[in-house]
């Protein structure tokens, strides 16, 4: 039978046990709420990244738009110009590889070497210029010290007509500018977009209403217009005028 001091000290270690492991599960919770709290702050402050970046815009454009079709790295999206996130219809291969000869396939109007225009400045974004072609091909246009790219268009796809007076300053940064008319089926126009997808940099794409073509592109004096949209010919007088003028402007900026 155990003596009253072996009681003693053994009720002393069931004690002593009892608060180590009392202890020990404190620890525990203490490292627990540490690490569920570490792992709340991250994901507060990727959630503030986030929302900045999505938020923010780079400066580049007024939208900050994030599509794949508008590239801000140089120039300017406005914000009330909506880009054309409609994906295209694959084109074809091309057929016909000569410019000159796939104009007169398309029954296309070729307009190569233009009179000059001009290429002076100015910073009424909405000043009427009178010029010598439709759709424009050169001419004194928009300027702004305050935007990337100087007040031209970033390159892109667009729902609606942009400016004038910033297409024109891209285009004397060597951009190439593919135009259709808005009553142009959506099938038509979607065959567009594809050769858009197809090759996207330094390349804008958009509607254009007043011009007397169906389908046109333009780049800095030079100019094929196509009275009618005739499918595949079509598609490779579009895809020979980029080949051959894209990047030719007075004032060439890499894209």
């Amino acid at each position: 039978m155990a003596s009253r001091k072996q009681e003693k000290e053994r009720l002393r270690q069931e004690r002593l046990e009892a608060e180590r492991r009392a202890s020990s599960e404190a620890r525990k919770r203490l490292v627990l709420g540490y690490i569920v709290a570490t792992i709340l702050g991250v994901a507060v402050i990727g959630g503030a990244i986030f929302a900045i970046a999505s938020s923010g815009g780079d400066g580049a454009g007024g939208g900050g738009d994030d599509s794949e079709n508008v590239n801000t790295d140089f120039g300017f999206l406005p914000e009330d110009l909506p880009v054309d996130d409609r994906e295209g219809t694959s084109p074809p291969e091309i057929a016909n590889g000569d410019l000159t000869g796939a104009a007169n396939e398309a029954g296309c109007d070729l307009q190569d070497n233009l009179p000059d225009e001009g290429n002076a400045h100015f910073t009424d974004e909405d000043k009427v210029v009178e010029r010598e072609t439709s759709p424009p091909t050169s001419g004194d246009h928009f300027f702004s010290r305050t935007e990337v790219g100087t007040g031209a268009l970033a390159d892109g796809a667009f729902l609606e007509t942009p400016p004038e007076n910033r297409l024109v300053h891209s285009l004397e940064h060597g951009r190439v500018a593919i135009q259709y008319s808005p009553d142009l089926p959506e099938e038509d126009q979607l065959a567009l977009k594809g050769v858009f997808d197809d090759d996207r940099p330094g390349v804008l794409l958009y509607p254009n209403a007043e011009m007397p073509y169906e389908v046109a592109v333009s780049a800095w004096t030079n100019l094929v217009g196509c009275e009618t949209y005739e499918g595949g010919p079509t598609l490779d007088v579009i895809r020979d005028f980029r080949e051959a003028f894209r990047g030719q402007g007075p004032e060439p900026v890499t894209f």
